[in-house]
């Protein structure tokens, strides 16, 4: 067995950067040490876990919706792993009840390959008012199709994240999806802070794309916004400089009631390591600028990775590295339960990255 020792700058453990700390690499398995190795090669950067994203549309030219099968998931965590995340949960948004039967069964015979830790269902049940970009002909009440199709994935031990509008179910359906183990995430609702805080006592406990596609905070009205951040929830943000402005960001940073619950989500679409345009719901969706919009005007997700959008945290709304590192490793990672997809120590060598003081991100086995 061959064996690298390596001294980065720092390495990241999901909390703190330290300093003191070096890397064994026995094969392809990393062990942490305390303190200096001999002969240990230098790595000019922060060696951190690779990155976990809950809400992957697509990537490398592929949509989930139009191509639910294990060759389309293998195809999107490529595209992905190239920009730095290791784990993700694809997305399938709004559409017929086959299509998401079709996601499911791709999902369990894919069985965890690939860093595909399972799926985050983000519609149907969601409220016309703010839809966004999902198509209204196939938005629908909660009903026992979607259901039984969380029922199947979760009973296969596999993680899911749904996105519900509290105005599409009851406070027993979302009780029922927490008891399997489900994320319940609210979105794509127009529903008050008093609506949001039933469903959370209920069950669900994060919110989808904070500030996107729900109700705004007020100065009387909390909203979903600020029933979120109220409330302590886990919640997700993209950081593309286009869904969120920067300040609004930071203001959510300072503001949320318990600290370290927000986290990075890429809503990535299939222009991330792909071309720059797509097909969805029989309209064309090209990148312009940086931004994806459909024909009604709505962003249509974004063309971001995890990696810009740490970028984006550190360079330009100016989060402390560390704070950021844990908003795509360890935050998303305890948000569905798997906190140890943040640790270094026994992982393998292609499941971490190493983080420059630009926040440029590339493999640790590019050094090696």
């Amino acid at each position: 067995m061959t064996t690298v020792c390596l001294s980065p700058d720092a390495v990241f453990d999901g909390k703190t950067l330290r300093r003191d700390i070096a890397l064994r690499i026995n094969g392809d398995v990393v062990e942490l040490v305390t303190g200096d190795l001999p002969g240990a090669i230098g790595v000019n950067g922060t060696v951190s876990a690779g990155f976990v994203d809950l809400q992957v549309n697509g990537g490398g030219g592929v949509l989930l919706n139009t191509r639910p099968t294990v060759a389309g998931l293998h195809r999107i965590a490529a595209a992905h792993r190239a920009f730095g995340t290791v784990r993700l949960l694809p997305t399938v948004i709004s559409d017929t009840p086959d299509v998401l039967d079709r996601a499911v069964d791709a999902v369990i015979t894919n069985d965890g390959a690939a860093g595909i830790l399972g799926l985050h269902i983000e519609g149907p049940h969601i409220a016309e008012a703010r839809r966004g970009t999902h198509a209204a002909r196939f938005l629908r009440p909660m009903d026992d199709r979607t259901i039984s199709a969380v029922e199947r994935l979760r009973r296969r031990s596999h993680a899911v994240m749904i996105t519900v509008a509290p105005e599409m179910c009851t406070p027993d359906q979302i009780a029922a999806l927490a008891d399997m183990g489900a994320v319940v995430s609210i979105g794509h609702s127009d529903c008050d802070a008093e609506t949001l805080s039933t469903a959370l006592a209920a069950g669900a406990r994060c919110g989808t794309h904070l500030f996107n596609a729900m109700s705004q905070m007020t100065a009387r009205a909390p909203g979903i916004v600020g029933g979120l951040l109220d409330a302590g929830a886990y919640a997700g943000l993209i950081c593309d400089g286009h869904h969120v402005s920067d300040a609004m960001i930071a203001i959510a940073l300072r503001a949320q009631k318990t600290p370290e619950r927000l986290f990075l989500v890429s809503d990535a679409m299939p222009t991330v390591g792909g071309p720059d345009r797509f097909t969805l719901f029989g309209e064309v969706v090209g990148l312009n600028a940086g931004r994806l919009v459909n024909a009604e005007g709505n962003l249509a997700g974004a063309h971001l990775s995890q990696a810009a959008g740490l970028g984006n945290l550190v360079n330009r709304i100016g989060i402390a590295p560390d704070r950021a590192l844990s908003m795509v490793t360890r935050i998303p990672a305890e948000a569905i339960g798997l906190p140890d997809l943040a640790e270094i120590n026994g992982r393998h060598v292609a499941d971490l990255v190493v983080v420059d003081n630009g926040m440029t991100v590339r493999p640790l086995a590019s050094v090696l």
